[in-house]
């Protein structure tokens, strides 16, 4: 009797929680073994378990009724926005908070182009300590409007391309860059060319001794009004362009940066397009990165979008139409417990305009979401 009582107790929590005299009575009645056995099987029985996973669109701060109603009615209820200098204040986000909370959606990010891919941040130029007390207040004010989360990118001479724009599926318009033919780097009004972008070349020391600094004189300001920090990796994920060295173009190098940090409140903005664009060379492939730093709750925010082929010389697709499975990237998000926004993002130019282009995505989007969320 007393060996079967040990084996009832092994069976699980909801077995154990039994009486002696319960089990003596389901031994002895051959109806009350079945609903032991019955409850066992349940307890053991494998769920679909939904995701923490939200689609979030990114959309202009001033939106129309009729944006309202295309985001409303595609079922989205995240949104991330942008502002300039000129409106990045906290009655402005807290009034953007307010307008997009009164049409069901909410503020899940803030960004300020102001502080993002600065090369004064980067490069120590004159007025960087002015810039880092801009960036404090931009999380101040985005602490004092609720809004928890901001992006922040490292490149201090812009975004990439070709100087030739690419072709996705059906002759679509899409972003370019070939290492081998005539590129440019771009941010705001700003336009950066090979050799020397700002006149020298830097050393990777000078580049992580900026970081250094800037990153430890934000964090604390970051803890102290609730907002995240979501670090974006450079694009295109190059060691160099045009002298300036690229710290985010590797796994290793976003440990270190994480490490610098030290900090619970900075992470990651995983671009998975951006990641794939170097595809074997940044030492772990997006899928990687998920599972790693996504693991230890790194991860903030997920731009989805997919490209046809990697380093040398990548074309930004439709996010079906890459060379990586998007469905493999839904998959890992879903084993760590993402609990963040994937946005769609850099979408070729799709006939009709781009709200058709991002109403594909995010459909696709969702059909993705659907099915991981559905598997055991």
């Amino acid at each position: 009797m007393s060996n079967n009582r040990r084996d009832f107790i092994k069976k699980g929590a909801a077995l154990a929680a039994m009486s002696v005299a319960g089990i003596g009575a389901a031994q002895a009645n051959p109806l009350a073994l079945e609903q032991v056995q019955e409850m066992e099987a349940k307890t053991n029985a494998k769920v679909a378990r939904p995701s923490k996973i939200k689609i979030a669109g990114q959309i202009n701060p001033e939106p129309t009724d009729e944006i309202f109603s295309f985001y409303k009615q595609m079922g989205i209820d995240q949104a991330v926005l942008w502002t300039g200098p000129e409106k990045a204040s906290a009655e402005y986000y807290s009034s953007r908070k307010k307008l997009f909370a009164d049409n069901g959606i909410n503020v899940f990010g803030f960004g300020n182009e102001s502080v993002h891919n600065q090369d004064k941040l980067v490069l120590n130029l004159p007025g960087r300590d002015e810039k880092i007390e801009e960036y404090k207040n931009h999380l101040r004010n985005l602490g004092k409007a609720g809004i928890g989360y901001t992006t922040y990118a490292h490149m201090g001479n812009g975004i990439w391309d070709s100087d030739v724009r690419g072709v996705a599926r059906g002759g679509a318009s899409a972003r370019d860059f070939n290492e081998n033919a005539p590129h440019h780097g771009r941010w705001q009004k700003n336009i950066y060319h090979e050799p020397l972008s700002h006149g020298r070349r830097y050393t990777r020391e000078e580049i992580w001794a900026n970081f250094k600094y800037f990153v430890q004189a934000v964090a604390a300001t970051a803890e102290e009004n609730n907002v995240h920090i979501g670090i974006h990796p450079d694009d295109p994920p190059i060691p160099e362009l045009a002298g300036v060295p690229r710290l985010f173009t590797s796994f290793e190098g976003y440990k270190h940066a994480l490490e610098l940090a030290n900090s619970p409140n900075v992470g990651i903005c995983l671009c998975v397009g951006s990641w794939m664009e170097g595809g074997d060379r940044l030492g772990k492939d997006s899928v990687g990165m998920i599972d790693y730093f996504g693991k230890q709750k790194k991860i903030f925010k997920v731009h989805f979008r997919n490209i046809y082929s990697p380093l040398p010389h990548f074309v930004e697709s439709f996010v079906d139409d890459g060379y990586t499975d998007m469905y493999t990237i839904m998959q890992a998000l879903k084993r760590v417990d993402f609990d963040g926004v994937i946005i769609p993002d850099h979408i070729p130019n799709m006939a009709g305009g781009p709200n058709v282009g991002t109403a594909y995505t995010i459909g696709y989007m969702k059909c993705l979401l659907n099915r991981v969320n559905a598997e055991v």
